[in-house]
């Protein structure tokens, strides 16, 4: 019977060539780690980035949803007026569903609202059954549709800086005043930029 014996060869007694080919695998392998993973690496990061994407969308359309459930708003504005082009830009991205008429006479679509004259401002919108005068935050708007006050309506006399369509400044200070029905003359409905 022959006894086999393992020797174990020293790393610097291996041939060269064979000690070459072990690094040049290690290298190659380790190479297509590398590249596999830099191939998967923009995949990942763009599908990551549509998911989150389509999360802040989903979250954004389920919390202004309920918008659509009041009905369409009607603006009646002047055809030449940016600011009311703005504020109703930013009504549709809120989720309101929006009907614009133009007119020149937008002071007989004031005075058929029953809006009082101090009250007024550029552009007036109705919807459900209320009347909203001027770059109104739309806080006070949803404010308006979920509470449902005996009013007539409300408004943001003038045109402030910062408010909707006037530079959308979420700091801006300004008084939602009511109006009609239940409001005194003068009644703070909403205080924007606190």
């Amino acid at each position: 019977m022959v006894q086999q014996r393992l020797v174990i060869t020293p790393k610097r007694a291996l041939p060269a060539a064979l000690i070459n080919w072990a690094r040049i695998f290690r290298e190659e392998n380790l190479m297509k780690s590398i590249k596999t993973l830099l191939a998967f690496t923009p995949a990942a990061a763009l599908a990551l980035g549509l998911a989150s994407f389509g999360w802040a969308s989903m979250a954004h359309a389920d919390s202004h949803s309920h918008m659509a459930d009041y009905g369409t708003m009607h603006v009646t504005k002047s055809p030449t007026c940016g600011c009311c082009g703005a504020w109703v830009a930013l009504a549709r991205e809120e989720g309101y569903d929006i009907e614009v008429t133009d007119t020149a006479d937008v002071t007989s679509v004031k005075l058929d609202a029953n809006i009082p004259g101090n009250m007024w401002a550029c552009h007036t919108a109705m919807i459900d059954g209320y009347v909203v005068e001027g770059h109104v935050p739309f806080a006070a708007l949803a404010k308006l549709l979920e509470e449902r006050p005996n009013v007539t309506g409300i408004a943001v006399p003038g045109m402030p800086g910062g408010s909707p369509g006037m530079g959308n400044d979420p700091t801006a200070r300004y008084d939602v005043i009511s109006f009609g029905g239940d409001a005194n003359e003068g009644d703070v409905f909403y205080q924007a930029g606190l």
